[in-house]
């Protein structure tokens, strides 16, 4: 009987899941894969170093010669051949010589020892080091208890890329351990993706700018700050159109404006079917094909996407969290599509819930949370409020906890895929 009460929710929960589906709805990896295909490429450009961090590399990176590029000592002592260590120990080596680095040294005297130092290069003639807390000096002379193995202690030539080895492959997104490398291998400048152009359009009578006067029924914008800045951390260069009100020739004249001059087009707000939500008709008339509405998740239900020649144009809802959230799922790894990055889509983790989930099943939801350890094991921990107009909770997460459409429950303890939002 159990095993049957179980069998009939599972059916129910699936059941309510394909009810939500057939209303039009995509589902989140549908809606995904769409965003994702047939993406097109911003142009490439040349970016010194420093330019280039955050970056996609358009271009392999390959090493013009071996690197390192000579044998290098990796200790403080004494380079010697280990030729020089046959028959019976102990063993004095008379000391000709010095090696340190940014100097060619001498070559090594047959059967003598070389004062060797940390990165400096190994003198001809010579094949191993011998680290100095092995050696006995005195004056001129080495007195070595054991015999060195053949090239210790030594960082041969092209020990970490041959001549013409790819040290960076194209797709790569450029950060500080990149470019170190980039800079080994002696490139001043790299060929990158170009920065795709995204231009944010905010709409909705009840908006204006943050400081301005207070008017009734009006609320401070706070979705343009935090686009922006996510959009910047996908490595675009942002435009942030002025506010648009409730309506459809002034939201059309700024559609058309955002579609000359982007890669990206954001609208944010009015996305529904309600009376005031002028975005999509705006969208229609000014040349934009609709590839779909709405998406089977939560927060972020009404989500559009829509293409005008090689402009793609994400139409988010107005809620903070909402918005925020569905351009972390589907803009950022859009943007980085359009860059050639090879990873557009976040890494997920798994961990430990820390509290109990109770919800309606239907959509796919983001919860957001808080990830901690707790008893050395990884664990995301909900926030109690989880409205769309939440700033506060988006605020305080760093995770998003991920419940499948069909849960009606997730228990204490439980295992489940997260999104750092960080990594978003």
């Amino acid at each position: 009987m159990r095993d049957r009460h179980v069998a009939s929710t599972i059916g129910l929960a699936v059941s309510v899941v394909m009810l939500v589906l057939g209303r039009g709805m995509l589902s989140f990896e549908e809606a995904r894969d769409r965003v994702l295909s047939d993406v097109p490429l911003v142009g490439i450009e040349r970016a010194n170093l420093r330019d280039a961090a955050g970056r996609v590399l358009a271009r392999s990176v390959v090493a013009r010669g071996p690197f390192p590029p000579f044998a290098a000592s990796a200790m403080d002592g004494y380079a010697v051949a280990a030729a020089s260590f046959s028959g019976e120990g102990p063993w004095t080596l008379d000391v000709g010589g010095e090696s340190r680095v940014g100097r060619e040294p001498a070559p090594l005297i047959r059967g003598s020892a070389c004062r060797i130092f940390t990165g400096a290069p190994v003198p001809a003639g010579a094949d191993t080091v011998v680290m100095q807390e092995d050696v006995t000096r005195d004056g001129h002379h080495a007195a070595f208890k054991i015999a060195p193995d053949r090239g210790a202690h030594i960082r041969q030539a092209g020990e970490d890329l041959a001549a013409g080895a790819v040290a960076l492959e194209a797709g790569v997104r450029l950060g500080a351990f990149q470019l170190a490398l980039a800079a080994s291998l002696d490139h001043p400048e790299l060929v990158v993706a170009e920065r795709p152009r995204v231009t944010i359009i905010c709409t909705g009578d009840e908006l204006r700018a943050p400081g301005e006067p207070l008017r009734p029924g009006s609320i401070a914008e706070s979705n343009a700050i935090g686009l922006r800045l996510l959009a910047e951390q996908g490595g675009a260069s942002v435009s942030v159109a002025p506010l648009v009100g409730d309506d459809l020739p002034a939201t059309r004249a700024a559609v058309e404006r955002g579609l000359a001059s982007s890669d990206l087009l954001v609208t944010v707000g009015g996305v529904s079917v309600g009376d005031y939500d002028v975005v999509r008709p705006a969208l229609e008339q000014a040349g934009v094909t609709l590839g779909f509405w709405k998406v089977a998740i939560k927060p972020g239900k009404p989500l559009a996407l829509g293409r005008a020649g090689r402009v793609r144009v994400l139409s988010l809802p107005g809620n903070p969290a909402s918005s925020m959230v569905t351009f972390a799922l589907f803009g950022l790894p859009l943007l980085r599509a359009m860059q050639g990055d090879k990873n557009p889509l976040p890494p997920r983790l798994r961990a430990r819930l820390g509290s109990r989930i109770t919800r309606k099943p239907g959509r796919l939801e983001f919860v957001r949370s808080q990830l901690i350890m707790m008893a050395d094991a990884l664990t995301v921990v909900p926030l109690s409020n989880q409205a769309s107009g939440a700033v506060t909770s988006m605020a305080w997460s760093d995770a998003l906890a991920i419940v499948p459409a069909e849960s009606t429950s997730l228990a204490e303890g439980q295992t489940v895929e997260v999104l750092r939002v960080s990594d978003a």
